[in-house]
């Protein structure tokens, strides 16, 4: 499902993700609250389309304005416990991993996922891009399904 909203320029790319982080401080008292703050805190999205004539707007968090895009849910990929990982199935994270360097962080710690929720897996893609965890986690690679 399609939501009209307004990102900042530099991010209003289709094809662009980003995990919504809700109201920040310079947003009380802008005109435009409604059209910015209309997204769930928390949820990675996509931009699917660049309105057509929309102009960009002053704000006062984006340094080269806000424009309006058209977004929607984007899909997690996460690394989850292979025991039971295949479409369909429900998962959650296996917890925190303190080896930022290891290519899979990214999928251990997903933006837009949160420890301790359940999620349906869409798909598995298959093996993480680590060769060896080093918290000894047996682990699948998968996209985790967007809410509607």
């Amino acid at each position: 499902m399609t939501t009209v909203t307004l990102i900042g320029d530099r991010l209003a790319e289709e094809g662009q993700e980003f995990v919504y982080g809700g109201e920040a401080g310079g947003c009380e008292g802008c005109p435009y609250r409604s059209q910015c703050l209309n997204l769930t805190e928390g949820r990675r999205y996509r931009v699917t389309a660049i309105r057509d004539n929309a102009q960009l707007l002053d704000c006062a968090m984006h340094d080269s304005g806000v424009r309006a895009v058209e977004v929607e849910p984007a899909p997690v990929r996460a690394n989850i416990a292979s025991r039971g990982a295949y479409a369909g199935s429900k998962a959650e994270l296996e917890g925190s991993c303190p080896y930022t360097e290891c290519p899979s962080h990214e999928f251990c710690v997903p933006d837009g996922a949160d420890f301790e929720t359940e999620y349906r897996i869409a798909e598995v893609v298959g093996e993480p891009p680590h060769d060896y965890c080093e918290l000894d986690r047996d682990l699948t690679l998968v996209e985790l399904e967007t809410e509607d």
